[in-house]
């Protein structure tokens, strides 16, 4: 008497059925897995696979597949198979000839290619190209800046200053000085919509210009306290007054070391003149293209962003009672900035960089 094919017999280890029960358990768990993960407990627990299909709703083909498949895969066969996928439609060499066009070709009257114009150019879509890009890491539509140092004594001044910042002298202080020049008192055109809920604040980009202002500041590296003044001009003679501001608000004990960059009123024979008269005061000037290395930058870009380039100002006066109460608030509780990268830390990434360019 013919009785059919035998039925593979499916023994599980303690830990297999641990591992389907929690697969049957888990919500995130994809539903083909889940319902396969079934299947074989039943299976497991003496179940035909006629009886199965009663019970889970499957056809007794796709019951007996999915038994074939655990007893010669074991919990392997729970999940899906490799796939081939589609056979390819873009040889190895339209491929090289993308990567070859973006990076040694322009197209015409454009400085960079799109995924449009090189689409065009090789006969592919646009998905095609930026697939392609993606895989090379192609990014034509990006460009990044830079500028090195040309001051033949980069590698002096930047050990210098760094040093001041990671060792600081006993009996002194440590000052960034700089001016924030022709800060702009801009009105809005038309009035700021303050933040709502779904909705950011927002303000015209069209405004009326009332004229500008330069703000002198001194930011203490020990504290973090800043010494400020508002003047309508930056010349060597505002640059002297905030001096002379300094030399009288500072303690008289203390030596004082001014970290500043190159800019030509700090370095007018009036301004060596006044140095030369006030011994406690020591100059370091930063390397040229490096206003990094002055931490009072960091501050401009804080008063900046935090009080400055969202306002609306309908007078020079304005602006600068606002530069001067921010200033007077940050004070009250003054939090220096935490300089980590040492002389050497810089030039081996300077020299990276430029190994890089070679």
């Amino acid at each position: 008497m013919r009785t059919g094919r035998p039925t593979l017999p499916i023994v599980l280890t303690a830990a297999e059925r641990a591992q389907l029960e929690a697969i049957c358990r888990r919500s995130k768990a994809p539903q083909a897995e889940a319902l396969r993960a079934r299947v074989i407990l039943a299976c497991a627990d003496g179940l035909n696979n006629g009886q199965v299909c009663k019970k889970i709703g499957l056809c007794p083909h796709t019951v007996g597949r999915l038994r074939k498949r655990f007893y010669q895969s074991r919990l392997e066969g729970i999940f899906d198979l490799p796939r081939s996928g589609a056979p390819r439609q873009i040889s190895d060499e339209k491929i090289a000839e993308v990567v070859r066009l973006t990076l040694e070709t322009k197209p015409k009257q454009a400085t960079h290619w799109s995924t449009r114009s090189m689409a065009a150019r090789c006969g592919l879509s646009n998905e095609r190209i930026h697939r392609i890009w993606s895989t090379f890491g192609l990014q034509p539509h990006r460009a990044e800046t830079f500028q090195l140092s040309t001051d033949p004594l980069f590698v002096e001044k930047v050990c210098d200053v760094v040093g001041l910042y990671m060792s600081p002298p006993q009996n002194a202080l440590v000052l960034c000085v700089d001016e924030k020049s022709q800060i702009q008192a801009l009105e809005r055109s038309q009035p700021i919509f303050p933040l709502a809920v779904d909705r950011p604040e927002r303000y015209t980009s069209d405004y009326f210009r009332h004229g500008t202002i330069s703000l002198f500041a001194a930011l203490d590296v020990a504290s973090g306290e800043v010494y400020a003044r508002c003047q309508k001009r930056h010349r060597q003679k505002e640059f002297l007054l905030f001096l002379q501001q300094l030399e009288e608000t500072t303690p008289k004990n203390l030596e004082i070391h001014a970290v500043l960059d190159n800019y030509a009123a700090h370095k007018t024979p009036k301004v060596r003149l006044w140095i030369a008269e006030h011994p406690r005061w020591h100059l370091h000037f930063i390397p040229t293209h490096s206003s990094w290395l002055n931490q009072v930058e960091r501050f401009f870009a804080k008063i900046t962003e935090q009080r400055i380039r969202r306002d609306s100002f309908r007078s020079v006066p304005q602006l600068r009672d606002a530069i001067l109460n921010y200033i007077k608030h940050h004070n009250q509780n003054p939090k220096p900035f935490k300089w980590t990268a040492s002389a050497e830390t810089i030039l081996r990434k300077v020299e990276n960089f430029c190994k890089s360019l070679a």
